[in-house]
């Protein structure tokens, strides 16, 4: 357990583990009112609270009588960890049971019987009483002797002490066949079961945890931790090691000390009935809740340095998916750079749209006098930032409800605003609430873009009021992470956060209803203006195909409604099909700006607009990764299919044959944008190929044709070298490698080299060819990678933040751990640690998802085929393995790879194979 802290005065916990005999009362048969009242108001303000006990239910609930109405909860964990109900306003209901097999129910018969046996050899009169999972040992058959009667007449007779009969009650389960015997003593019984408090305490974190409340928010309370005449005392398996981080407290008297971490306070109920009193009274008078600041879970940030408040700020953003807020100070400072914006929601026309501002709900009065004093946590947990410093506050952005915020504030007087409603006016709309009594402020509200829908959203959070809106919001946070979180078994806890970070802002950008407009720096930064580029349908959208494919549904209907204007992009160029822009905002038609400013400060005209054509292929291939995962036929037979086929379409149009029947395709940029336009660009050819494929297989009366251009188009690949020229006429370019003349990468290779060289050489700014080996492998030619990656990794200047990740994905698919886990650094810390130096302008949410393909399609080797999912894992020897919560065809499961196996947990929905030296995923 944690260090021993005072729990009076104390600090609001998020949920309460108790006893039931000697800790809530003193006499099972005594009257229960006052803890009964206790229990349903803390409920009502929405602490949840865990009964904990080996009585049987009808002794628990008949006394109690509780029935709590939320949005806590009252679970009762009767029979020594057998069971659990859930207790409402219309009674108890069964929801955990563990059932004995036949062969278990006979080997506890045994395991009794020969302990009764034994202790009648010994003179020591006892029964068996049959209880759940477990017989228990009555030392006083046929009496109401109690349990100290029981130890002291053991103890006087000399034959056998309490310790011994626990010892030779456990012994004989061990014969008996119970590989894990659970064997306990309260004086009277001593118990042979298949279960104990421990199982409860294990249950209880595990549904705090899927309700994303984490340990250090639980307090443990109980009367007998320490031992009793050598035996364990009955609360003693509540301290299990997932609770290290929990309080644990005992009313009891304890005369043998406690263990280690745990406080006693003495005093019996009464004193278990104050402490429950104290946390009714910092629920009513609103104290701040706080969050569990683990390293690998929580981002902090002391103090505010002016030159990285910008950077801070983007850092510890909140979003819902709708709405996005910067993580600034509550009080106002000059360095600081307040925003909130809202998916989709743009302000100007053309390229000079850009997403707009919304009213700021976050500002407090005052300024921050004192930097030093302040304290942000974003607990990515939770999508929760608690600040501390003149005022202590917690916020969040509704997961549940999107475009619903929460604010809930402490200070002296003069921080904190009046009691007051207001709606301020914008593109899109707030609604605020303010009710401050006391010294504390509920500021709950809602965005829309119509003022009335704000109105009405901010009084539905009226209604649910903090509590509610929190649980439901942690609760909601807690389900994304159960599908989606990554784990790196005894890995880098910096890296690891790291990861954690990045999966947080990518769930916390997209939208799963409706469509979703994912900018390049997501929701919390005006970086290139919020338009939606290639990033987010080739970066993003898998990550979400695989874990939440609601949203990478939504991310598609974003492209899919706009598909009339990328068909009137196309038409205007004088081609067939759909062309979809390089750069998109509200209607689809191309935003790209026709110059920009260079890092060296030179203006320039920018071309991406005009020949960046692989966006075509790549949102098809976006809409093909998510059928691949997901398998959802409605979409594939619908929409899905007019998107792949349009864009075929467009790509049948625009390649040429020469007079030798070869396919061209000419004037044209790739990934690597620093050189432009080019003709034949592999990547936009081998894409523009793996697109006609897919669609011939779609489409009959057009198949043929598109299978014989997808055939005729070439690729620039030299099978003699394995090498494929990213463009015609690169090898013919100046040989440089940027690797020998940089002093570091990533770097800018304009800045390093000047424009004109670096035009002129074969410098790469991203993977393009490689880029190829990372989205569609099987359109490359069989072991070309090695050769691909030396010679264009060390001509790669990494001047895109996209590229780190994907050379860490291919790296590692090559065995090159080494370089493998240095380039998945650098991708984990674009932001963390603003390599790019423009993290102030927002985040670079689709390097976050090359991070997290890299740990996927990379380090673990998954990838769809068919109906099934391939694993073929290259684990680097710094690492014990790897742990990925997926979805495959709607069924969500685990895997969890080492270096000499894969294990699945589905649930029984999905199977695991052995096959051809590696594993695959399918139906069972």
């Amino acid at each position: 357990m944690s260090e021993p802290e005072p729990v009076e005065p104390g600090r609001r916990f998020e949920a309460v583990v108790f006893g039931w005999s000697g800790t809530a009362v003193a006499d099972p048969a005594e009257d229960a009112g006052r803890l009964r009242k206790l229990v349903e108001e803390l409920c009502a303000h929405g602490l949840d609270l865990y009964l904990v006990t080996g009585a049987r239910l009808p002794e628990v609930d008949g006394r109690l009588q509780a029935r709590p109405v939320g949005p806590g909860r009252l679970y009762l964990c009767v029979d020594e960890g057998s069971e659990v109900h859930r207790v409402g306003v219309d009674g108890t209901r069964l929801v955990h049971r563990r059932t004995a097999t036949p062969a278990e129910e006979a080997a506890l018969d045994r395991a009794a019987r020969v302990t009764v046996d034994a202790l009648a050899r010994r003179d020591v009169p006892a029964a068996v009483v049959p209880r759940l999972n477990r017989r228990a040992i009555d030392l006083a058959p046929g009496t109401e002797e109690p349990a100290a009667a029981v130890r002291k007449r053991l103890r006087a007779s000399g034959r056998l002490s309490l310790y011994g009969i626990v010892e030779l009650a456990t012994d004989a389960a061990l014969r008996a066949g119970l590989p894990d015997p659970r064997v306990t003593s309260d004086g009277r019984y001593v118990q042979i079961g298949l279960t104990d408090r421990a199982d409860a305490a294990r249950w209880v974190l595990d549904d705090l945890r899927r309700r994303g409340i984490a340990p250090r928010l639980v307090l443990f309370a109980g009367a007998a931790f320490g031992r009793i005449r050598g035996v364990p005392g009955a609360d003693a398996p509540l301290l299990v090691p997932e609770a290290s981080r929990s309080v644990a407290v005992s009313v009891g008297a304890e005369p043998a000390g406690v263990p280690a971490g745990v406080t006693v306070l003495g005093g019996g109920p009464a004193r278990f009935l104050a402490l429950l009193a104290d946390q009714l009274e910092r629920r009513r008078r609103g104290d701040v809740p706080d969050v569990d600041d683990t390293p690998d879970w929580t981002l902090t940030v002391d103090g505010l340095d002016p030159d990285l408040e910008r950077v801070h700020e983007t850092l510890l953003a909140i979003a819902d998916g709708r709405l996005g807020t910067r993580g600034t100070p509550l009080l106002a400072h000059p360095a600081t750079d307040p925003g909130v914006r809202a998916a989709g929601v743009y302000a100007g026309t053309g390229a000079d749209s850009e997403l707009a501002g919304c009213p700021d709900w976050t500002t407090l009065p005052g300024t921050v006098s004192d930097p030093t004093l302040l304290r942000r946590r974003l607990d990515l947990r939770t999508g929760v930032l608690r600040q501390d410093g003149p005022v202590a506050a917690l916020q969040f952005s509704s997961l549940a409800r999107p475009a619903t915020v929460v604010l809930r504030a402490e200070g002296p007087p003069g921080r904190l605003p009046g009691t007051d409603r207001y709606t301020l006016p914008g593109p899109f709309a707030a609604a605020l609430s303010d009710l401050c009594r006391d010294g504390r402020l509920d500021r709950l509200g809602g965005y829309a873009p119509d003022e009335a829908d704000a109105r009405a959203a901010r009084a539905t959070a009226e209604e649910l009021g903090f509590d509610r809106l929190l649980a439901e919001h942690r609760a909601a946070w807690a389900a994304r992470w159960d599908a989606a979180d990554v784990v790196v078994l005894d890995g880098d806890p910096e890296l690891q956060l790291a990861i954690r970070f990045a999966l947080f802002h990518m769930m916390a950008s997209v939208a799963d209803e409706g469509e979703a407009a994912v900018g390049a720096r997501g929701l919390v930064g005006g970086g290139y203006r919020g338009h939606v580029f290639w990033d987010s349908d080739v970066f993003v959208l898998p990550f979400l195909a695989a874990t939440h494919p609601a949203a990478a549904r939504a991310m598609l209907e974003y492209r899919i409604r706009r598909l009339d204007a990328a068909r009137a992009g196309a038409l205007r160029r004088g081609n067939r099909g759909a062309r979809f822009p390089w750069e998109s905002a509200v209607d689809g038609f191309d935003v790209t700006p026709s110059f920009g400013r260079l890092p060296s400060g030179e203006i320039a005209r920018i071309r991406t607009g005009e020949a960046e054509e692989h966006i075509t292929a790549d949102v098809a291939w976006a809409a093909s990764c998510y059928l691949d995962w997901t398998g959802d036929t409605e979409f594939a037979e619908g929409p899905g299919r007019e998107l792949v086929l349009e864009t075929a379409r467009y790509w049948a149009s625009r390649i040429r044959l020469d007079s030798e029947g070869r396919g061209h395709i000419y004037g044209v940029i790739g990934p690597d944008e620093y050189h432009e336009p080019v003709d034949d660009n592999t990547f936009t050819n081998v894409m523009a190929r793996w697109n006609l494929k897919r669609a011939a297989a779609l489409d009959g009366a057009e198949g043929a044709c598109w299978r014989r251009l997808a055939d005729a188009l070439v690729d620039g690949f030299d099978p003699m070298s394995r090498l494929y020229e990213q463009f015609a006429g690169f090898f013919d370019l100046e040989p440089l490698l940027i690797a020998d003349v940089a002093p570091r990468r990533p770097i800018a290779a304009e800045l390093l080299l000047g424009v004109p060289r670096t035009r002129a050489s074969q410098v790469v700014k991203q993977p393009d060819v490689l880029m190829l080996h990372h989205l569609v492998p099987d359109e490359m030619a069989p072991d070309s990678l090695g050769a691909n990656l030396d010679f264009y990794e060390p001509r790669t200047a990494h001047g895109s933040s996209l590229s780190p990740a994907v050379h860490a994905s291919l790296l590692a698919r090559a065995g090159r751990f080494r370089d493998a886990l240095a380039a998945l650094r650098i991708a984990a810390r674009i932001d963390l640690d603003d390599i790019s130096g423009s993290t102030a302008s927002g985040l670079h949410v689709a390097t976050m998802g090359g991070l997290w393909q890299a740990l996927v399609f990379g380090f673990a080797g998954v990838r769809p085929r068919g109906d099934t999912l391939v694993v073929d894992p290259r684990i680097p020897p710094q690492w014990g393995g790897l742990q990925i919560r997926l979805r495959f065809r709607g069924k969500p499961f685990v895997l969890r790879i080492d270096h000499q196996s894969v294990e699945l947990d589905a649930a029984g929905a999905l199977a695991l194979t052995r096959r051809d030296g590696h594993w695959e995923v399918h139906a069972p």
